[in-house]
């Protein structure tokens, strides 16, 4: 159902920001607006990330083989790294080389009402975008009444959290392109409409660091939280034969795709067959609560003990 809702989010934001890219462009070449012209390489960028992304799910989910023995999972977070850089390099680098040289070369500003029917489209679009991408953030989580920010910073999905950020930065940006456009032409100063550019390319980079920081956990093997980990040594405690659970080591391959080793102590007692069968049931009791960890290794330390 999440992976759905994530691309339920990228395809609307996609059909969004082809639209909304063309529009802005258009403007931007009426009216001269530097502000305008970063909107549309933000939605250009926002655009070739969607398709990224989308394009990084398809490859997570191909079939494990000889040569990938753990699946794919991990390649939608290689493409969420590079939707990082591109938003850093791409949409905030050249929005703020936009504004530096339209304050060095400031031009006259023409007629904004171009501007001003794009930007109240836009903002449509992109405020429909966002609530797609928040929906799919918290589709499946059992605690809603979570901050934004910690539902944000937990998020395993980089086709939802980088959908979340990109539409938020998206409204943000609409916001400071339409107060450059209004406060250049109300006092007659094009240098604001510069400054909104260079404002709307250090908000891109600000999101970009982020989601490169969130991604780098992933990729370099981020487990689980320290309340999940906990939760699992109770259950594992909880079951028969078990006499002692060593710390649980996890790792996300994948959104949905966790990986579990677990070092157990059964009792001295029981046979080999009842300990195959006590492993069997810890693995279903973990399954039951926890469906996301599809491989789940465990190491039975009575047996070597015989």
């Amino acid at each position: 159902m999440a992976g759905g809702s994530s691309k339920s989010a990228l395809y609307g934001g996609l059909a969004a920001n082809v639209g909304i890219a063309i529009s802005k462009f258009v403007a931007a070449f009426i009216t001269g607006s530097s502000a305008m012209m970063s909107e549309g390489i933000h939605s250009l960028v926002d655009s070739g990330n969607a398709v990224l992304l989308l394009y990084g799910m398809k490859q997570s989910q191909r079939p494990a083989d000889a040569h990938h023995p753990f699946g794919r999972s991990k390649e939608l977070y290689f493409w969420g790294l590079i939707v990082a850089v591109l938003i850093f390099a791409i949409g905030g680098g050249m929005s703020f080389y936009e504004g530096i040289k339209h304050i060095e070369h400031p031009e006259p500003l023409t007629d904004p009402l171009w501007n001003y029917v794009v930007l109240g489209v836009a903002v449509a679009f992109e405020g429909w975008a966002f609530w797609l991408s928040m929906r799919a953030l918290y589709a499946g989580k059992s605690d809603e009444t979570a901050s934004f920010w910690k539902m944000l910073s937990t998020s395993r999905d980089p086709a939802v959290y980088a959908s979340v950020l990109e539409n938020l930065a998206a409204l943000i940006g609409l916001v400071l392109a339409l107060a450059g456009v209004f406060f250049g032409h109300m006092l007659n100063n094009p240098f604001l409409d510069g400054a909104a550019s260079i404002a709307i390319g250090l908000l891109l980079m600000l999101v970009a660091v982020f989601l490169v920081s969130r991604t780098r956990a992933l990729l370099v093997g981020e487990g689980v939280s320290d309340e999940v980990l906990a939760d699992l040594q109770a259950i594992g405690r909880q079951q028969a034969g078990v006499q002692n659970l060593r710390p649980p080591l996890t790792m996300y391959l994948g959104p949905t795709d966790v990986m579990l080793a677990l070092d157990v102590d059964f009792e001295d007692q029981l046979s080999a067959q009842e300990v195959e069968v006590a492993i069997d049931q810890l693995q279903n009791a973990i399954r039951a609560k926890y469906p996301d960890f599809q491989r789940i290794f465990i190491e039975a330390k009575s047996i070597t003990k015989k």
